[in-house]
Formats: structure tokens, C-alpha cells, sequence
């Protein structure tokens, strides 16, 4: 969940359960010829992962500290279409809102356990109603993929497949699909899914549980065994880490402020030379700006999942579905060499590279945005797109252009008239608000010249081979 947070790596300390299933993987493996995991997951292995186990420093810093006091949590339901929407189960459920399709799949919801979870609401209802065999409500369809073939063996073994399949859903094969806009099962328009679909559907995620009991009744609801917290007043969340302050804690984060206040003026103070431009490599870059006004625009609205595999799509034709989730005019707004700005966020979501090949597929060489999803980033500049964060642009043109709060219509891409030329060379910016508009500048972070290299090749795949076959003529 890292990457979908827009996050380049994670860490965190092993507990017993991980132990337990790194055990139970070695075992297996061991016992199993045909395993790979065998030479990678080894009871040896495991032993001295946990001899010297992964702990932060007692000195560590870090740049947030969030906590979560998970003895407050209760059943949620994200959406319609938006992970950014959460609603508690026990205020949903009364709405009584109708779904057509059910989704118990992908690799993060469709273990062995998570299905055994699903199974059980309707070994549940069957017991609590033996004369009446349970099934999925009329006009809903449940689709169920396992995350992998072992899942679903293990499923299958304890007899949770076929209660599934018993009560009327439809299986899948294991992997990627629905998630993604593939294969059977898609949403239509005007559909209501409890997982993934059509633009023009409505999506909502929510637990195996959830999601089984919500195909057996035909509207969102959760298991009958769910019981609704009593005296509950929401989740409990902030900054820190949710204990009482220490006098040593306090101390460390005087030091860790007054260190970051150093740092923050020493950056100012110090003057920036000029950056290293490689010969050929163009100085200044400008274009008109396109704004598409959306904070977390993921990676399936700048990219199709229903094309992500199919690599028989020309550039031209990456060039028109570019964008065509979040904005179908986008293809005839934006033009060539445009600037495309967007909010925070932008590009988070999967790690599909498409994302973006398709916006330099539209001739687009530059994106700027409030914040980048940190792995769109890598993929921008691994295949030679041109990328910077600068929120002041985003805050200038929501400012300029948020339309009145009695307008109703909302226009996904603007052409603002705007222009915006990045001096490469001085690590500078300069923004025209329209004709007659004003004119600022802003700093910006230095391309290094090993960027200019890859995005001078045209990636970094191609720059690999162009090194190779240096490295090659060398040796002949």
C-alpha cells in the first residue's frame, strides 16, 4: 500500500505473525520440489532475519510522525470512485444504496483468508436459515478471482471456493482483471459496484466481508453478525505518536526543528551556480499551460487499465486515450508542446509507465505539478518526460480560475493562456498569467546532467543500450 500512497519504498519491524508465515513458506518449500521459494525462503534465513531484526534508530528523524489508535477503527466503505471518500459502514448501510456487480478479487483482497471470510457470511446465513440454501440477490452478479493459484488452492482445500460458487458467483482466474479494467465482469454505465468499472459507473471498495454481504442482500450492507460500535464518535488519528510527551521527546524535536531551520536558511543564503547543460540539450523549455484541476489524479485516469496491455496500440493511438478517465475532451484540448499542470499528488496509483509514455505521446514535454506521486516521477524521467513540483503555480491558478460556488460546472482541462518557460540552465521559472497578467518567478531544483543524459537518449532503456554499445566498442 506504500506505492498506492505515493510512496517509492516502505519499511517496517517483522512481528510474529510474519514470522509465522515466512515459517510456514520455508517449511513448504522444503518439503516441495517444485517450489522457487526454496533457496529464497529458507528456516536458516528467517532465523537470521530475526537474530538482528529491522528497528528504527533511537535518534532517527523523520518527516512526519502520524499515529492511527486502531482500538477505535470501525468497518468503512471508501467511494463512490474515490479512496479519498470514506463513510462508516453503520451510516451507509441505512441508504440502502442498490449494487448490480460484487468484486471479491485482486492481490491485495483475495488471499485464502480473505475468501474464507467471504465464505463465512454465507455459512452464516445458512446456518441461521438451514431450510434455505443462501444465494447472491437477484440482479447481482459476484465475480471471485483468487490473488494467486496457491490462494486459491488453499480455498479450495477447506471447502470456501465452493461455498462461493455454491451461492451463485462466478470465478475468475487468478491475477489481475476487473482491478483494471479487463476481462469479464466490467461495470457498465449507470452500474453500482461494490470494486471496479466503467467511469460512468459508481464504485465503491470495501472488506470481503462487506462485499459478500452486500451481493447476498443486493444494497451495501455488512454481515448479520455485524454489530454497530456503541458510544462511537469516529477514529482517532493526528500528528506524533499519539503517547504522552517525554521531556527527552521534547528535547529531540527542539533539535530537529532548530537543525531543519538551519538547513531552510542555509539554502537560501547560499547562492546556486549555474546547472551543466549538455551540448544540445535545450536551455529554456516553454510552452502555453493546460490545467487540469484535480488533486491525486492517479495513474488509471492518466492511462486506461483496459489499455495497459495491449501493446499494439501506436503512439498515436496512446496519444488520444491519454487522459480519457479523468477527461474525455482532453484529446482535443491539449495541443502539442502544451505544459500540463495539475494539483497534488498527481500520478499516484499504480506503477503502470504508460501514464507516462502517453502524455509524451501527446507531444506534452513538461509536467508540473503541486506534488508528484514519487514512482510517476521515476517512470516520467526513466522515459524522458520532464517533471517539476511547484504548488505556488497551482495555488496562482486555482485562485485565478475556481469558478464562483453557485457554478456548477466544473471544467476538468483549461486552456488558461498562461505561459510558463523553465530556464533549465538557472534553475528558474517564469510565469505569464495571460496578456497584460502578471509575470513571476520561482526557483526550482537543478536537472543534474545524468538526468539530461537519460532524458537526451530518450530514456533511460535506451541510454542503457547507448552505454552498452560504448562499453562494447571499447573493448573490440
Amino acid at each position: 500500500m506504500t506505492t498506492e500512497m505515493g510512496a517509492l519504498s516502505g519499511l517496517f519491524p517483522v512481528d510474529k505473525t510474519v514470522e509465522r508465515w515466512l515459517r510456514n513458506k520455508a517449511t513448504v518449500a522444503a518439503i516441495l520440489d517444485d517450489r522457487t521459494t526454496r533457496l529464497r525462503i529458507t528456516h536458516e534465513k528467517v532465523d537470521e532475519l530475526f537474530a538482528n531484526p529491522l528497528t528504527a534508530d533511537r535518534d532517527a528523524v523523520y518527516a512526519k510522525q502520524l499515529y492511527l489508535n486502531l482500538d477505535t477503527l470501525a468497518p468503512y466503505v471508501s467511494g463512490p470512485d474515490s479512496v479519498k471518500v470514506g463513510t462508516p459502514l453503520h451510516k451507509l448501510a441505512p441508504q440502502h444504496i442498490k449494487i448490480n456487480r460484487a468484486y471479491i478479487v485482486s492481490c491485495t483482497n483475495s488471499r485464502a483468508s480473505d475468501l474464507a471470510a467471504a465464505a463465512k457470511v454465507f455459512k452464516d446465513t445458512a446456518k441461521a436459515n438451514p431450510d434455505t440454501p443462501p444465494k447472491i440477490a437477484e440482479g447481482v452478479q459476484l465475480y471471485i478471482a483468487a490473488a494467486s493459484a496457491p490462494e486459491q488452492e488453499a480455498a479450495e482445500a477447506v471447502g470456501d471456493w465452493q461455498t462461493l460458487l455454491d451461492a451463485g458467483a462466478q470465478a475468475l482466474p487468478a491475477g489481475c482483471g476487473p482491478c483494471i479494467g479487463l476481462g469479464t465482469g466490467l461495470l457498465e454505465p449507470g452500474e453500482v459496484g461494490i470494486r471496479v468499472g466503467h467511469r460512468d459507473a459508481q464504485t465503491y471498495l470495501a472488506s470481503p466481508e462487506v462485499v459478500a454481504a452486500s451481493a447476498l442482500k443486493g444494497v451495501i450492507s455488512g454481515p448479520d453478525s455485524y454489530e454497530v460500535p456503541t458510544n462511537w464518535s469516529g477514529v482517532e488519528y493526528g500528528y506524533g505518536t499519539g503517547a504522552e510527551p517525554t521531556t527527552e521527546n521534547k528535547l529531540s524535536n527542539f533539535v530537529q526543528q532548530m537543525e531543519s531551520l538551519i538547513d531552510r536558511v542555509e539554502s537560501i543564503e547560499t547562492p546556486k551556480s549555474e546547472a551543466d547543460i549538455l551540448p544540445g540539450f535545450p536551455e529554456k523549455i516553454s510552452g502555453e499551460i493546460i490545467f487540469c484541476d484535480a488533486d491525486n489524479l492517479n495513474t488509471d485516469g492518466i492511462y486506461p487499465g483496459k489499455y495497459t496491455y495491449q501493446d499494439n496500440l501506436s503512439k498515436e493511438d496512446m496519444a488520444h486515450v491519454c487522459m480519457e478517465n479523468y477527461d474525455p475532451q482532453f484529446d482535443s484540448i491539449a495541443r502539442p508542446n502544451d505544459i500540463l499542470v495539475s494539483g497534488s499528488n498527481f500520478g499516484c496509483g499504480s506503477s503502470r509507465e504508460q501514464a507516462a509514455t502517453a502524455i509524451l505521446a501527446k507531444q506534452i514535454p513538461l509536467v508540473v505539478a503541486g506534488s508528484l506521486g514519487n514512482i510517476f516521477s521515476r517512470n516520467s524521467f526513466n522515459n524522458a518526460l520532464m517533471c517539476l513540483e511547484v504548488p505556488r503555480l497551482v495555488q496562482r491558478l486555482r485562485t485565478h480560475f475556481t469558478p464562483p460556488s453557485n457554478d456548477t460546472k466544473r471544467q476538468l482541462t483549461r486552456r488558461t493562456g498562461w505561459t510558463l518557460t523553465w530556464d533549465v540552465k538557472q534553475s528558474l521559472i517564469e510565469v505569464q498569467e495571460g496578456e497584460g497578467g502578471e509575470t513571476w518567478t520561482e526557483k526550482v531544483g537543478e536537472l543534474s546532467r545524468n538526468v539530461q543524459e537519460i532524458i537526451a537518449a530518450g530514456g533511460l532503456e535506451a541510454w542503457v543500450k547507448a552505454e552498452i554499445g560504448k562499453a562494447a566498442a571499447a573493448n573490440t
